[in-house]
């Protein structure tokens, strides 16, 4: 499908808030039919998520360690995972210090997840990932590891407010880009 209609599918899709104020935009190269171009999102004419570039508004991991020393990051632990822990270190150990060891573990593994799903958006194709997104339910988008999927899914006019306001606690755990739009979503009810 070329740019221009999977453009006006993706659009077709907008909640009605957001209409005209989130924008799907692509560059393409005519004379350099080796070079791909370039696919953003903009948000208020503000290029907020451009898939080659890392100096959108919205923080890029470099690094693993970066990931695990921002504050912004909070990460629900359960009893589960505390009880884990605790059968695996087998001895005293204080409670507390079983939380800062069950996050820790939750916190590198989301670390690890982050960057993979991070780099593998840098290398995708957005009007591959549009069409993935114009041929699933938006549960699969929802639900999907792809930011790209999940930032589609929160702007679809399929999505209410119910199960907005049901998606908090995973929200959480997404990257920042994707809690970026989610608030944005929010904003409209």
């Amino acid at each position: 499908m070329a740019w221009s209609k999977v453009k006006q599918n993706l659009e077709s899709f907008l909640c009605p808030a957001l209409n005209g104020r989130v924008e799907y935009r692509a560059t393409s190269y005519r004379y350099l039919p080796d070079k791909a171009g370039s696919c953003y999102i903009t948000v208020d004419k503000k290029n907020v998520l451009n898939m080659s570039d890392v100096t959108t508004l919205i923080k890029w991991y470099q690094t693993e360690l970066e990931i695990k020393n921002d504050s912004d990051i909070q990460i629900p632990i359960n009893n589960e995972e505390i009880e884990a822990v605790r059968k695996e270190i087998k001895g005293t150990v204080p409670e507390d210090r079983l939380q800062v060891i069950a996050r820790s573990r939750k916190l590198s593994e989301y670390a690890k997840e982050l960057l993979s799903v991070q780099s593998s958006l840098s290398k995708s194709n957005f009007i591959v990932v549009a069409n993935k997104f114009l041929s699933t339910s938006i549960e699969e988008s929802i639900e999907s590891k792809d930011i790209l999927l999940n930032i589609l899914a929160l702007v679809d006019r399929r999505v209410g407010k119910k199960r907005m306001l049901n998606m908090a606690e995973k929200m959480k755990l997404k990257h920042p880009i994707v809690q970026y739009f989610y608030e944005l979503r929010l904003s409209t009810f």
